[in-house]
């Protein structure tokens, strides 16, 4: 209901102001509305006048920030990091936005702390970690609101006396240097700004902030059109962009002028603002009067008083002195004297009228002191106003407490209470005093204020009367000396709540399984309605729609997987189809191949046996059979026979690689190791690592000769092969090998170790004394090794082979996967990217496929992308004989199917999984799955379909394999599992138990599941490993004159002493040996008496000790003893010397202001030179992906370009020329010799055309050739077959000419808006290593196998979080061929670097896990399921094991009771019957589920025949539509489906559209109308859920401040009976926020389809996100109205996507997904009305088949 309000006289400010699009929502800006009492001076004008030059600029600014807005991207702004990223808060911002909220009345203070708490606590709750900011300029934009001034002071202090947060006052303004400083110093990651004020100057001082903030490379973050889940906190997020640093760097001078204007204009407001009031007083005068006010009270109350009863008195005393003041003046201007006091039209109150509104002020405050607010959230609520001669003294008044809060520093050694700062009055509580007792007491009404109020107002207004020393105030009796009345009369002026209709509370009565089982224990505590209850008995009737247009609604639909496209028709005989297939094959085989060198293996079935536990040490040996024996025996001929073989090859080639090695070393000892490589034979081995060290002893005898500074590099070689000899070959080095070895350890000058290996004097016989120093490396053999050697450390890794295992040696953490495997147990496997944790999976499909032909596994991977290359890793690994019509490998995604349900690997997402576990007629299938794999199982934590990942895995009864590198919480989500677990084995026992029953009593069980019955574990184990193989090291890149410079960033640089005492060393943060070192040398630096220098040195450590050999384990030990010992130096009190050592291990800030993009080519070539590539460029957005990958292309071409000879391009046109007139004679010759058949010498001609058409071919290419060095690509990497193959498949893409164009250049990318083929060719490429440079989004981080040299973060992003960044980083370091990976920092500032590398990976919380859709899809496969048991099973599974609910009973009987509100929904929409059987549209309704509440509202509007009336053909009889209708219909469907909202502020810009509307229109009349009454019959259903629910809150919780925790409980006052009158409404306050009452809301207002989520209890658990509501209009918090993007039906109507990204402002490539998507649910929606109708001619079917075939065409032309 719109409220009514004052009537104002004054221009509204610009946030109540509607712009021409703006359509206001009955209500909501009125609070802004409010704060505009201007004053509508005459000199308004000459105000401006001062602006008036900068206007245009200002202007500029303004259009410069909306140009930005509809770009803004609306996304989670802390993006899953445990702690987030520091960000800063404007205040004022976040005042402005509150004070808007429409639920907030005027001067309803402590509800508006409630709402700025609520916002605090919520981002505080999701890690946020930021400060509060308030500008000392910006308190200038309240002068015209001076009740404002008051709260914002009183908000300042409340937030820094009483809350744990950070709040910034000092800084001037957003352009001081100050303030500069500190951004630089603490590099927040984004800014919250509003993008709009209270009037047009606060709008300007935003905008200031906003421009400065991207100058200083901030992002902003608008506070309006916020919203919050449980997770999560949307926002529109606009980031800084090189343009808009170049504005503010090109403008800055006219920036800071327009600045100093803006504010010499407020301070004007100011002088105005107080002469109107204070006349000839001035602002430090009024201050001082303050000042001396306050002293006088320390003086009356030594004893101290709380900051209520102090702003109270001292407020009151200083306004009645003012207003004397105020009214001699006003009557010597009245008295004929001219002065510049503004006119007042109006009358005003005498003093004694003034003492009285005090003496109102003072007991309200009185009340405030006494009640608690259950008392106080019960108060009636006045809709009366202020009259207008009350203005001025009210306005005086807010100023006078404004003065006295800012200087409240006075009181600072007097005993002050400022706890109540948010409670400091009540505007509402005031005007029912003075309703009463100008009214009701005038009335005859006298009621007694009660003993303890009474004393407590007269010792208030006594004190009043001695501060007021000038005259007297009279008496605290009676409290209303005058008659004048303050409040206008209206004719009701108390606020009915009593009429409020709620809907009747009570459930409709169910007989249902599920109901009981699940929700039973709660049922009879809650009110149920009677069977002739009128809501029971008008239960929908889905039949008349039936016959009324010949539908079965109830026809069981076919499911997802019917629809999806089928790649190859299984049954098809067609040769084409055929030859299809096999070209499928053929790819995927290859494509495997690129994935990883193994040759596939035949698969056999075989009879399961038990395993042994092959991790277990060995039993005694038991007795060989024969048959073993002579196996056996065989192995040992074929061993010998191949070790012969190798010796005669080596002999071959030895001669050939010593003599590279003596020329080149570096490329003999990688011609020596490759051979080492395919060499099986030890003692083969041996011998080439003895000729290797002897040619590495001759280089470096030689080197040392004449160099002065050593090439340590020889060196490493030689220690390398030592390293390699003694550790691999023991057994087989002799005296004399022992000896030389020695030898080379004493020229390199380790003296210890030579003697400890071969004690002789012999050893060193031919290095004489003095030249001793001549070879040595100058350092100790620890520090060599761990300095120079890190990565070439010998991993410790185990000898004995696992028969298990054909092509490596596994881990033993690997071992106990195959463990897990092989006892059919589930296990959560966490270990680092790369370290091979996927084997499990690959053993896991092995073993099933041997078992028999029936049993399934089916892998889950988080992306299409990634499920292509897993079932291409199938199709590569294994081959199997499978009988006719089975396969080996099915996939199943959205976009099409392939043998998903005839093979035995399934690899699928997790949506398309969850559709075949729900399907009812599924279930037969679903028993054949013996294992189930989840990939990057983390995923249950995102943003986007977690809740997904949580119903598959307890739904599944089988064993499953949970895998993940980035886990924080394993433990909580292995104990959860478990607890799934447990629930099945008792599901299985109990099956189990009436299943042995039936087969007694005569019938066949089922064989599958006895099957399994047998061998099910129930057991999950959690597998931790946390080893990467290889190290990575982190550089920073800077740029230095035209120059990329890379800074080594030692990880400890990331660190703070604070940190490391908070949290210690976070556990993955590794150092690699070198960075080992580098921490000894600052620790040693940073402190001189050091006691345990000496035993910690690297020399002397006792792991160290004697050592030839130091294995990785070693160097992790050390590390961990630096690490331990850095740790007590920050608790033992040396954390001043703590901090030296991390500063020092930190690099030189960087900070460039370069246009980073334009400098991306410099850094790919810079890598280039420095040997790091293959490299990955992460970025996050798709622009930014594709233009980066053009830019490095577009330079080698340039390159490419300088180095051609000038002639070359002439040269080229002229032979193609010349080859298109022989190409055209060739054709010409075939017609005539066709036409001829004679073989004269015409033959001739033909051959010779053909020559010169090959020539002149081979010059055309040699002209064209890329030079090697204009190219990144690896020629030599794939023969040109291959090539071409990968080329032809992606040449009709939409993307295939350009990425085939990139990829002879060496370059990819790689996004989601790629199709598969597309994404495909840069995967294969870059593994084949033809591609080195590939850029790409975070897409690829989740489990593609890409690894690389290299890792580049080329951009900074929201996205780049603490998961992200592991996972990306992951990528660095090829296992088997890079032992080090970089990663590399780009254009990433250094905070956000430290964050990164400290920073934890999120803890896996539970999502809100049902929705209205997954409760009808239960309800269905329940009673629906093949096997009714089992189904009953899954569906109490899914409802019970919530992660969320997980050992949390309060949250688990909300969600029962959330359970009930969607079946009674689900009931009364028509779906289920009371029985909770389906009935009606539920197959269509849960068929659209991606889309909630979309797909309940197109239902609606179908059944209600809205399509029917919309849907008519051109003329009778035709089966097609006008493009009127085809439109229409688009409109209808773009209001529902792939919704997108622009910021509220867009909607003033002045940009002019080209081909696109932009704004989406409102629905047609009567869907409008549908939608409304939809909403409303929602909206009371939900409300009466709530305040069912509302028995679950804390009340205790719910009378205190979220934040700050204040108190409002206390004892009821029952001895005042003017208490009891004014506090009379008890009704209606059930489920709403006892602060929220306040502002007089109540239950009623749940009732609104609009109800924001801080109005309900907090504590339920529960709010309006999880209702069923459409919106029609969406509002932002300040109540504008934020537009919806026309996209889809702009492209309907013009087909363009280059129209899109011009006008809607999208990235092409997510135009292209999101219109694909809308495209697939038109498709969606138009299969299932055909298979609901029997008419072939129904018109709304035809509609949508119509409108489905002409997006797909208008889609596919692009």
């Amino acid at each position: 209901m719109p409220r009514s309000r004052a009537p104002l006289e004054l221009p509204l400010p610009l946030c109540a102001r509607s712009s021409p699009r703006h359509s206001l929502l009955p209500g909501a800006r009125q609070s802004a509305a409010l704060w505009t009492q201007q004053a509508r001076s005459p000199d308004l004008g000459s105000r401006v006048r001062s602006l008036e030059k900068h206007v245009m600029f200002l202007e500029k600014m303004s259009q410069l920030i909306l140009s930005e807005m509809p770009e803004a991207e609306y996304s989670s702004i802390f993006n899953d990091f445990v702690e987030s990223e520091f960000f800063l808060i404007d205040g004022d911002s976040l005042l402005t936005t509150c004070i808007c909220e429409k639920s907030l009345k005027r001067g309803q203070e402590l509800h508006f702390f409630y709402l700025v708490e609520c916002y605090l606590v919520d981002i505080i709750s999701k890690g946020g970690q930021f400060a509060v900011v308030f500008f000392k300029d910006a308190e200038y934009a309240y002068f015209n609101f001076p009740e404002l001034l008051p709260l914002r002071t009183a908000l300042i202090l409340h937030l820094q006396r009483n809350t744990t947060i950070d709040v910034r006052t000092t800084f001037s303004g957003c352009l001081s240097q100050e303030w500069k400083t500190f951004l630089e110093e603490s590099y927040p990651y984004f800014l919250i700004v509003a993008d709009e004020g209270l009037n047009h100057l606060q709008t300007h001082l935003f905008n200031f902030l906003i421009i400065q903030s991207w100058a200083m490379k901030i992002n902003a973050v608008l506070s309006s059109g916020q919203a919050s889940d449980i997770l999560r906190l949307y926002a529109y997020f606009m980031p800084t962009k090189y343009r808009n640093q170049m504005f503010f760097k090109q403008n800055k001078e006219r920036v800071e002028n327009a600045y100093k204007a803006l504010i010499t204009q407020l301070e004007k407001c100011r002088v105005l603002a107080l002469e109107s009031l204070f006349g000839n007083l001035k602002w430090m005068h009024i201050m001082e009067e303050a000042c001396e006010t306050i002293s006088l009270l320390k003086q009356l109350w030594p004893e101290g008083s709380d900051i209520r009863r102090v702003l109270c008195v001292t407020s009151c005393s200083l306004s009645l002195r003012m207003y004397r003041h105020f009214l001699e003046n006003r009557k010597k201007t009245t008295s004929g004297q001219k002065t510049n006091i503004q006119q007042v039209k109006s009358n005003c109150l005498t003093l004694q009228e003034m003492e009285d509104l005090c003496r109102l002020h003072c007991l309200s405050v009185v009340f405030l002191l006494h009640l608690p607010l259950s008392q106080r959230a019960c108060t009636r609520f006045i809709t009366s106003h202020w009259i207008n001669d009350i203005q001025t003294c009210l306005k005086m008044k807010k100023w006078c407490e404004y003065f006295i809060l800012s200087n409240i520093n006075i009181f600072e050694f007097w005993n002050l209470n400022l706890i109540h700062l948010s409670d400091l009055s009540d505007e509402n509580l005031l005007k029912n005093i003075a309703f009463y007792f100008e009214n009701e007491n005038i009335q005859g009404l006298h009621l007694n204020l009660g003993n303890v109020i009474m004393k407590d107002y007269e010792h208030l207004w006594n004190t009043v009367s001695k501060l007021v020393r000038e005259f007297d105030v009279g008496k605290p009796f009676p409290v209303r000396a005058t008659k004048f009345p303050f409040l206008k009369k209206n004719p009701s002026p108390i606020k009915d709540t009593s009429k409020e209709k709620m809907p009747n509370l009570g459930f409709i009565p169910m007989s249902c399984e599920v109901v009981d089982k699940f929700a039973g224990d709660i049922l009879k505590d809650l009110p149920f309605l009677k069977s002739n209850d009128p809501i029971v008995t008008s239960l929908v009737k889905q039949k008349e729609f039936d016959e009324l247009v010949h539908w079965h609604s109830h026809r069981p639909l076919s499911d997802d997987y019917d629809r999806t496209k089928c790649q190859f028709d299984e049954k098809s005989r067609d040769p084409y189809y055929l030859k299809s297939v096999q070209k499928y094959h053929v790819f995927q085989r290859f494509y495997g191949n690129s994935l990883e060198l193994v040759s596939s293996k035949v698969i056999v079935m075989q009879a399961t046996k038990p395993k042994k536990n092959f991790s277990e040490p060995k039993s005694k040996k038991t007795r060989e059979t024969k048959a073993e024996i002579i196996t056996r025996e065989n192995k040992k001929r074929l061993l010998a026979k191949e070790e012969q073989k190798e010796e005669q090859k080596w002999n071959a080639m030895s001669l050939s690689i010593e003599e590279e090695v003596k020329e080149n070393l570096t490329s003999g000892i990688k011609k020596l190791e490759d051979f080492l490589k395919s060499c099986k034979s030890n003692s083969v081995k041996f011998q080439i690592e003895m000729v290797g060290l002897n040619a590495c002893l001759k280089a470096w005898k030689e080197h040392c000769q004449g160099e002065t500074t050593k090439d340590l590099s020889i060196a490493v070689q030689m220690m390398k092969r030592i390293h390699s000899l003694i550790d691999n070959y023991p057994e087989l080095l002799q005296e004399a090998d022992q000896q030389f070895i020695a030898r080379c350890l004493k020229y390199l000058g380790f003296d210890e170790l030579s003697s400890a290996l071969y004690p002789t004097q012999v050893a060193g016989d031919d290095i004489k004394k003095k030249k001793k120093n001549k070879y040595s490396v100058g350092i100790g053999p620890v520090r060599f090794q761990l300095q120079y050697m890190g990565h070439y450390l010998i991993r410790n890794e185990r000898k004995d082979p696992d028969p298990r295992v054909q092509h490596f040696i596994p881990d033993t953490w690997q071992r106990e996967l195959l463990d897990v495997v092989d006892n059919n147990e589930s296990a959560v496997i966490v270990a680092p990217t790369s370290s091979g944790k996927t084997y499990a999976s690959y053993y896991c499909m092995e073993k099933v496929l041997k078992e028999s032909n029936e049993g399934v596994v089916v892998y889950v991977a988080p992306t299409k992308a990634l499920v292509n290359q897993v079932a291409a890793t199938v199709y590569n690994r294994f081959t199997k004989n499978l009988p006719n019509g089975e396969a080996l490998c099915g996939v199943f995604t959205r976009d099409y199917r392939h043998d998903a349900l005839n093979c035995q690997v399934l690899v699928t997402v997790p949506a398309c999984f969850e559709i075949l576990l729900l399907a009812p007629h599924r279930q037969q299938w679903v028993k054949r799955i013996r294992y189930v794999i989840f990939d990057e199982v983390h995923c249950l934590g995102g943003e986007l379909g977690g809740e997904i990942w949580e119903h598959l895995l307890v739904m599944i009864r089988c064993p499953f394999l949970a895998l993940s590198a980035t886990i924080s919480n394993p433990e909580h989500l292995t104990e959860w599992l478990q607890s799934v677990k447990r629930y099945w084995k008792q599901a299985d026992n109990k099956m189990g138990k009436n299943i042995a029953s039936k087969r007694n009593a005569g019938s066949r069980a089922n064989s599958h599941h006895d099957y399994w019955q047998m061998k099910q574990s129930y057991k999950v184990r959690l597998v931790l490993y946390g080893e990467r193989y290889n190290d990575l090291e982190k550089h920073v890149c800077s740029i230095k004159g035209d120059d990329i410079c890379f800074d080594h960033f030692h990880p400890c640089a990331a660190l703070t002493t604070d940190h490391i005492e908070k949290y210690g060393f976070p556990s993955d943060l590794t150092l690699s040996p070198r960075e080992t070192i580098q921490l000894y040398d600052s620790m040693f630096q940073s402190w001189e008496s050091w006691p345990r220098a000496q035993e910690l040195c690297p020399e002397e450590f006792i792991h160290f000790e004697n050592k030839i050999v130091i294995k990785k384990l070693d160097a992790r030990k050390y590390e961990e003893s630096l690490k331990a010992e850095l740790t007590s130096w920050v608790k033992n009190g040396n954390a001043k010397e703590a901090k030296m050592v991390l500063k020092n291990l930190s690099p030189d800030s960087v900070f460039s202001s370069e246009n980073m993009i334009e400098m991306f080519p410099l850094l790919v070539e810079k890598l280039r030179k420095m040997e790091k590539l293959p490299a990955l460029f992460f970025l996050f957005k798709l622009g930014a992906v594709e233009g980066s990958a053009k830019s490095a292309s577009n330079f080698l071409e340039k390159k490419q370009e300088s180095k051609r000879p000038p002639k070359a391009e002439k040269e080229a046109n002229v032979m193609a020329n010349k080859l298109r007139k022989v190409k055209k004679s060739i054709e010409k010759q075939k017609i005539i010799d066709e036409k001829s058949q004679k073989k004269p010498r015409k033959m001739d001609q033909s051959l010779i055309h053909e020559a010169e058409h090959n020539n002149l071919l081979k010059i055309l290419e040699k002209n064209l050739e890329i030079p090697q060095d204009c190219t990144y690509a690896d020629q030599k990497a794939m023969d040109i077959e291959a090539l071409q193959m990968v080329f032809d498949r992606v040449k009709s893409a939409r993307k295939g000419a350009e990425l085939i164009a990139l990829a002879k250049r060496g370059i990819g990318y790689h996004h989601r808006s790629l199709t598969a083929k597309e994404k495909q060719l840069v995967e294969v490429l870059f593994r084949k290593g033809f591609i080195r440079v590939v850029t790409a989004t975070g897409t690829l981080a989740l489990g593609i196998n890409m690894p690389c040299k290299s890792v580049v973060f080329a951009q900074n992003s929201i996205f780049l979080d603490a998961l992200s960044y592991r996972q990306m980083s992951g990528r660095a370091g090829r296992r088997g061929q890079d032992l080090l990976g970089d990663v590399y920092f780009f254009d990433i500032p250094l905070p956000k670097i430290e964050k990164l590398i400290k920073s934890n990976v999120p803890e896996l919380r539970g999502q809100f896990p049902f929705s209205i859709t997954l409760v009808l899809r239960l309800m269905l496969l329940a009673s629906k399921g093949d096997d009714p048991e089992d189904a009953m099973a899954k569906v109490l599974s899914v409802l019970k094991h919530s992660l969320l609910s997980f050992k949390r009973p309060r949250a688990m009987e909300m969600l029962k009771l959330y359970f009930l509100f969607s079946l009674q929904f689900l009931v009364k929409e028509g779906y289920l019957n009371q029985k909770g059987s389906p009935t009606g549209f539920a197959g269509l309704v849960s068929h659209l589920h991606y889309h909630e509440p979309s797909n309940l509202v197109f239902v609606s509007f179908l059944a209600r025949g809205l399509f029917h009336n919309l849907c008519q053909p051109t003329r009778k009889g035709s089966k097609r539509f006008s493009q009127d209708v085809m439109e229409k219909l688009v409109l209808v469907l773009a209001n529902l489906f792939g919704r997108r909202y622009f910021p509220a502020k867009f909607q003033d810009t002045a940009v002019k559209f080209y081909q696109s509307k932009v704004f989406l229109e409102d629905l047609p009349e009567d869907f409008n109308a549908a939608l409304h009454e939809y909403n409303m019959q929602v909206t009371k259903d939900f409300a009466s859920f709530l305040l069912i629910v509302s028995r679950l809150a804390d009340m205790k919780q719910e009378y205190q401040l979220p934040l700050s925790k204040i108190d409002f409980t206390g004892k009821e006052c029952e001895d005042s009976q003017l208490v009891s009158h004014l506090m009379n409404c008890k009704e209606g306050r059930v489920a709403i926020s006892p602060f929220v009452c306040l502002s007089g809301n109540s239950d009623g207002d749940l009732l609104q389809p609009v109800t924001p989520n801080h109005v309900i209890l907090r504590t339920m658990g529960i709010d309006h996100t999880q209702a069923p509501v459409l919106r029609s209009q969406m509002f932002d918090n300040q109540g504008r109205r934020m537009p919806l993007n026309a996209y889809a039906l702009d492209f309907y109507k013009h087909g363009s996507l280059i129209g899109l990204v011009q006008d809607n402002r999208m990235n092409e490539g997510e135009a292209y997904e999101s219109l694909k998507d809308f495209a697939l649910t038109i498709q969606s929606i138009s299969v299932s009305l055909r298979e609901l109708c029997e008419n072939e001619e129904d018109n709304v079917v035809l509609a949508f088949e119509q409108l489905s075939d002409t997006f797909f065409e208008k889609l596919n032309k692009v």
